[in-house]
């Protein structure tokens, strides 16, 4: 391990690839950095059924498992989170803070547009749509008409993945004031899948000191900012914040 290394741990979203972050990927090694972008359990297959059964404490375990290992090649660690993956993130910084540089969450997915999500007006009753309906539809919503969206997401989740994923959604709320760390939050102001306030919940829920975290909106993105009309401007941010962090 060389003094004064760094890397960064990526985490893609919930049905999502590792297409839907990789733009990120080059610019930072480009800074030297070392990146890890591991594939959650059930994602990057042929067909969505690998999700079936699979729960959200699997998820923490793969991007435990990432840390870990990034963690013993270098001095510094980074966490960027997307969706469902920044949720992941900010687990991993209530556990291991003290061992992490910083948090960036990019469109954190604590409080979801569906009426049938957590804290939303349907939510009771989603455990009695589960028993009807195995598969739900899902959509990928970009501002950019000219985005090429197939190779991004699955196209349908099985109902019991996303049924896990609510509780993700619920632990992780429920964790937001054991947070300290730096924390770094963009979101879409108005996107389609994760609500605008829920980019505030993160914000305020964190006990990180007030000039220790930084929120910052996006006017035209839909959800998947890493690949829609305002990605450059996605990249360049997390990359000046984080040489930012580095040289402090």
């Amino acid at each position: 391990m060389q003094h004064g290394s760094a890397g960064v741990l990526i985490i893609h979203g919930f049905t999502a690839t590792r297409d839907s972050v990789l733009p990120l990927v080059d610019p930072l090694e480009s800074m030297g950095l070392r990146v890890s972008l591991p594939v959650l359990t059930g994602h990057g297959g042929v067909s969505p059924e690998l999700l079936r059964g699979v729960k959200w404490q699997d998820w923490m375990k793969d991007v435990e498992k990432a840390f870990f290992e990034l963690e013993a090649s270098v001095d510094k660690v980074f966490l960027v989170g997307h969706s469902m993956g920044a949720l992941l993130a900010l687990n991993l910084a209530a556990k291991f803070q003290d061992r992490l540089e910083a948090v960036i969450a990019a469109a954190p997915a604590i409080h979801l547009v569906s009426l049938l999500a957590p804290e939303r007006p349907l939510h009771a009753l989603a455990p009695l749509l589960q028993r009807f309906i195995r598969n739900w539809d899902l959509k990928v919503a970009f501002s950019d008409p000219d985005v090429q969206s197939a190779d991004l997401h699955y196209p349908w989740a099985p109902t019991d993945a996303i049924m896990s994923f609510f509780d993700l959604i619920s632990f992780t709320a429920s964790r937001l004031h054991d947070i300290r760390c730096p924390l770094f939050i963009i979101h879409n102001r108005h996107e389609k899948t994760v609500t605008a306030d829920s980019a505030e919940i993160v914000y305020n829920g964190v006990s990180t000191p007030e000039d220790e975290k930084q929120l910052v909106w996006l006017e035209r993105s839909e959800h998947q900012m890493f690949c829609d009309c305002e990605k450059e401007r996605v990249i360049e941010l997390i990359i000046s914040y984080i040489r930012q962090r580095l040289v402090q």
